[in-house]
């Protein structure tokens, strides 16, 4: 879920603050503080992405990110000085890290870069969960020999950051806030990434929402929380969040209830407007949708189910037919198998018997006959050979490997099918009685609607059943016309 955040801070000498030691903890990078003479490095798990933009007209050392705040540190003389000014932002997770720069990028280019000041800008991931992006941004003029005066007209951008957090444009007419600007950038960002998650600058109070914001937890508590420490902010969000439960839980019962109570006005309604056969038609759908009050839409919605219910049974009554073929062709291989192992056994005994036989007188017809059996076993040979090779064929489809495992394999799809068949056949004949009692609901319900529609204009009280459902809710939308107007049949005709 995306969500919004965006603070903002000056980086003050008075708070005892270094623009070099913040852009160096922001950055992950080893700077060096000329003004301290100290080496400001801060290590972190994940190493953040980091980028320079400039003015067209700032010299090229501006991305240098040492030289940079290293010269703010210089031109600024004061004890008291503001050194920077920084944004905090939340990135939307729905983004993937491409995305994610591309956005800051461009924010930070149009709202920030093209005013004339330089953006240094680092995007944290150390918590997937978190990703988020500091712009650290200068406060004066720049041109090609660095940086000259302050720029007030910026202060603007910035009224009361630190009091209200909500940084508006107060001297620019039509200019939206920074934080409303950020909403907008990442809107888009999120549109164009086809995703529905929106965000908003607004508060829960200005959007109506009961329940309470989280508040933002920060680098510290951040961290003390994913070690498992409870820190006081944390505390804050999580009585929050129990206390946020409580007022969606009520809030979803209001709704329920609100919804009852409409259905039950509805219920009311079409129960005015239907005869005692229909009031148990309407009744018998809705007892059979397990719901106190039936709409056409439920009733279409259930027809649908129905019909799909209805569409699955084709497949799998094909499916089935086609693998009874197959066990049935394997099932008469086997048989044939089995009569030529038969046949091929029988001439073979006759081959025996012809060796067996002493009558020299009859050698040259035992040879011949010998060499007919032979001829004929060598054709069953052949003949079993094909047979057996598709019963290879079917063997990996029908997973078996052998006679035995074959009939077992049988047997269990002949149970399987016997039960599904069942099956079928029952929800097909539930189908049918579900079908039925909706298209009588179905037909009941806009009677109704037909009979409480002719009840407005006169002229259709003794017309109204020949008035078609269509054209009823077409009347409808004219009722309170009606009311004021007497409308005639002849008029309704017309129209």
């Amino acid at each position: 879920m995306a969500i919004y955040h965006l603070s903002m801070q000056i980086i003050s000498r008075s708070k005892g603050q270094s623009a070099v030691a913040a852009a160096a903890y922001r950055s992950g990078e080893k700077l060096h503080d000329e003004r301290t003479d100290e080496q400001k490095f801060y290590a972190r798990d994940v190493e953040p992405e980091t980028m320079i933009l400039t003015p067209t007209n700032a010299p090229e050392w501006m991305k240098d990110r040492n030289r940079l705040w290293n010269e703010v540190e210089k031109v600024e003389k004061r004890k008291d000085s503001q050194l920077a000014r920084e944004l905090n932002i939340a990135l939307p997770g729905e983004l993937n890290h491409e995305q994610q720069k591309e956005l800051i990028q461009s924010f930070a280019q149009h709202e920030f870069v093209q005013k004339g000041m330089v953006a240094d800008i680092a995007i944290h991931r150390d918590d997937a969960n978190n990703p988020h992006a500091h712009i650290m941004l200068t406060m004066r003029n720049v041109d090609q020999n660095g940086f000259g005066k302050k720029n007030r007209d910026w202060n603007a951008d910035f009224a009361n950051a630190k009091e209200n957090n909500r940084g508006y444009v107060k001297n620019s007419e039509g200019c939206l806030s920074i934080r409303e600007q950020w909403a907008n950038y990442a809107n888009k960002a999120l549109e164009k990434a086809q995703s529905n998650e929106r965000i908003t600058h607004l508060s829960h109070e200005n959007r109506g929402l009961e329940v309470l914001p989280t508040i933002h937890l920060g680098h510290v508590a951040h961290d003390m929380e994913k070690k498992g420490k409870q820190s006081q902010r944390g505390q804050v969000n999580r009585e929050r969040q129990e206390y946020n439960q409580v007022v969606i839980d009520l809030q979803t019962y209001r709704r329920q209830k609100e919804a009852h109570l409409q259905k039950m006005k509805e219920k009311e309604k079409q129960f005015s407007f239907s005869t005692e056969v229909e009031k148990t038609q309407i009744q018998k759908a809705a007892s059979l949708l397990n719901q106190q009050v039936v709409s056409l839409d439920d009733i279409y919605k259930r027809h649908s189910e129905l019909r799909k219910m209805s569409d699955r049974h084709d497949p799998i009554e094909r499916h089935f037919h086609v693998q009874q073929q197959q066990f049935l062709n394997v099932s008469n291989y086997y048989d044939h198998v089995s009569d030529l192992e038969r046949e091929i056994k029988q001439n073979e005994e006759k081959v025996d018997e012809l060796k067996g036989a002493l009558n020299p007188f009859k050698l040259k017809e035992n040879n011949m006959l010998k060499r007919r059996y032979l001829d004929k076993i060598s054709d069953l040979e052949s003949d079993k050979a094909n047979y057996e090779s598709n019963i290879q064929g079917y063997k990996e489809s029908l997973r078996f490997s052998n006679e035995e495992e074959f009939y077992e394999r049988y047997k269990e799809f002949s149970h399987q099918k016997e039960n599904r068949q069942h099956q079928i056949k029952y929800e097909k004949e539930q189908i049918q009685v579900e079908t039925k009692v909706l298209l009588q609901a179905e037909e009941a319900i806009k009677m109704a609607k037909i009979r409480e529609v002719s009840s407005h204009y006169p002229d259709l009280k003794t017309a109204g059943k020949y008035l078609s459902y269509d054209n009823a809710l077409k009347l409808e939308k004219h009722i309170d016309m009606a009311k004021k107007t007497p409308v005639t049949l002849e008029v309704i005709e017309k129209a």
